[in-house]
């Protein structure tokens, strides 16, 4: 059981580090803060490169933190609130499937972001190594993952029209 978590851990953690990285630096084909904060800007992100800098802090964050198996339920939390904030600016318009562009891939990471938050990270984590506890038990779990939700819902507040030309 370890290693299955390990293993769902290293490809949901590291896609996440590697999708922040893209916002951040322009790696991976990524477009950096510039392009990144331009496009943020079309949705009603004012700055674009201030939300797009903290974007991909959260996504690369959370990426590491769930890769290693760190810091309980914080990189779920993380995870959820940049997945909700996507859904919400991008994807639900386009309906369920994410061959249409649609939210059935952002809900895929949700889940496995509340299997981590909720059964924890396995042997092979950095939190079981160290035996940290912290943000591990249920109650912690859900406190924060309802913080991600409410910063979830003030980023999505935050959005401003693009003003008129």
């Amino acid at each position: 059981m370890s290693l299955a978590f390990l293993i769902a851990r290293l490809i949901v953690g590291l896609g996440m580090a590697a999708h922040g990285s893209q916002k951040l630096f322009g790696w991976f084909g990524g477009y950096g803060l510039a392009g990144t904060g331009g496009f943020f800007e079309s949705l009603g992100f004012r700055p674009g490169a201030v939300f797009a800098f903290f974007a991909g802090l959260a996504e690369l964050g959370c990426g590491l933190l769930i890769a290693l198996g760190l810091g309980g339920a914080l990189g779920p939390a993380l995870l959820i609130m940049v997945m909700l904030v996507a859904i919400g600016t991008v994807h639900l318009p386009k309906g369920f499937w994410a061959s249409n562009g649609g939210y059935e891939y952002n809900l895929g990471l949700i889940a496995a972001a509340l299997l981590f938050a909720f059964a924890g990270y396995g042997g092979y984590s950095l939190d079981r190594s160290l035996e940290l506890t912290i943000l591990t038990s249920s109650h912690a779990a859900w406190i924060a993952i309802g913080a991600g939700v409410v910063l979830a819902i003030l980023n999505l507040l935050a959005r401003r029209p693009a003003p008129a030309p």
